[in-house]
């Protein structure tokens, strides 16, 4: 059963990596960062269940994850929503300084 959760998350974690290194869009990009960040939890809880010495470490950590990826994501759309007010797009090409 380990290796097909560890398949999933890696899966999970390559389709992230490449919506948020290729894709233009910053919405599209904050989304690809989220589901990394759920490939790693699925990892953490995972390695709590199947590890060698099963405990409650993984599940702790990913609880942390979790917290620090909606303060990520409510942090991440507010800037876009500024950086859209000011630029009137939400393709990350577009920003490329950090003054007006």
């Amino acid at each position: 059963m380990l290796p097909s959760y560890l398949t999933m998350a890696a899966i999970l974690f390559c389709i992230g990596l490449y919506g948020a290194l290729v894709k233009r869009n910053a919405v599209v990009v904050l989304l690809s960062v989220e589901l990394m960040l759920n490939a790693v939890n699925l990892n953490l809880i995972v390695f709590s269940k199947y590890g060698v010495a099963p405990s409650l470490t993984g599940q702790v950590f990913s609880l942390f994850t979790i917290t620090v990826a909606a303060a990520e994501a409510a942090v991440g759309v507010a800037i876009l929503i500024a950086l859209f007010r000011a630029k009137g797009t939400v393709n990350v090409d577009e920003y490329d300084e950090m003054r007006r």
